[in-house]
């Protein structure tokens, strides 16, 4: 089955999740951020088939969201790196991953922790917050139709 094009959708969660909406595309976009960069790395570190690697690669270009530079070694390869498209992901990486701790992970399961690079202490829950800095809920947001 095909997927549908959702990039002319009114809704901007189904355009991003155009570029950015399936699990490949997503642990890519994970790897990168980590440092991965070239076709290789993302192929062992995914297990994926080359030819399913190379379009959500092509896709992710085409969508922003990495970038195809010249080899930091000076060979004649390329190498992918994060936009800042693809660097703004970080926190949507970042809330499914503290979802997942919270509602996924197993019982006892040991699951490594974000920490600040500064002090080495756990990163707090990411929070929305009105534009006075009150918590808000998901009950106390509204999406404006206009």
């Amino acid at each position: 089955m095909k997927k549908k094009n959702l990039a002319d959708a009114a809704c901007p969660i189904a355009r991003a999740l155009d570029i950015v909406g399936d699990w490949w595309s997503v642990l890519i976009v994970r790897d990168a951020m980590t440092g991965t960069r070239r076709f290789n790395e993302f192929a062992a570190s995914l297990g994926l088939a080359r030819n399913i690697l190379a379009a959500r690669l092509k896709k992710l270009v085409a969508g922003g969201v990495l970038a195809i530079v010249p080899a930091s070694d000076g060979t004649a390869y390329g190498e992918y790196v994060l936009t800042p498209k693809g660097q703004a992901l970080f926190y949507v990486l970042v809330a499914l991953r503290q979802w997942s701790q919270d509602w996924v992970a197993q019982a006892g399961e040991h699951v490594p922790q974000l920490l600040d690079a500064r002090d080495g202490l756990p990163v707090q829950p990411l929070q929305l917050r009105a534009g006075d800095g009150r918590l808000l809920s998901p009950h106390e947001v509204v999406l404006s139709r206009t």
